[in-house]
């Protein structure tokens, strides 16, 4: 018996909706990954893009754990002289594009490399409520029924 390996006409992409609000960003970027590579699928092969195209919702409302909003940091350089600036996740998510937290999270489980730049690009987060792919029919997907550590109240 041989190893199963799927081909470009056996893959069958579906639409994933989750709604992000009060979940935790780091366990929500897990499954948002996880579905994105394909890796929930019986028929995984590595070197195919086999995940669903996945749609998450109310970005601007996900919840993080312990000290996280002030304590970490996110750091780039100008490339001037000195010009090393940070900001918070509290400084983004209160900011112009909240959405990019989850974005970033799930960007750095996903492996870099043409692979996973494609994968990267089924991926439409929304800050609000609103989104413009009703016409594609997405399937639920309630991860905060997945786990009580899913969901942060406060």
């Amino acid at each position: 018996m041989s190893t199963y390996t799927a081909k470009p006409s056996d893959i069958t992409k579906k639409w994933v909706l989750i709604d992000a609000t009060d979940l935790v960003v780091g366990r929500l970027a897990s499954i948002v990954a996880l579905h994105l590579r394909g890796k929930h699928l019986p028929t995984y092969t590595p070197h195919m893009d086999m995940g669903d195209n996945v749609i998450v919702i109310n970005a601007g409302k996900v919840k993080l754990t312990g000290n996280k909003l002030d304590q970490r940091k996110f750091f780039w350089h100008t490339g001037y002289p000195g010009g090393i600036k940070d900001r918070t996740q509290r400084e983004l998510l209160e900011g112009r594009f909240p959405e990019r937290v989850l974005e970033n999270a799930v960007r750095r489980m996903i492996p870099s490399g043409p692979l996973g730049r494609q994968q990267l690009k089924n991926l439409k987060v929304y800050a609000g409520a609103e989104h413009p792919h009703t016409a594609q029919q997405p399937a639920i997907l309630d991860i905060a029924k997945m786990n009580s550590k899913n969901v942060r109240a406060n």
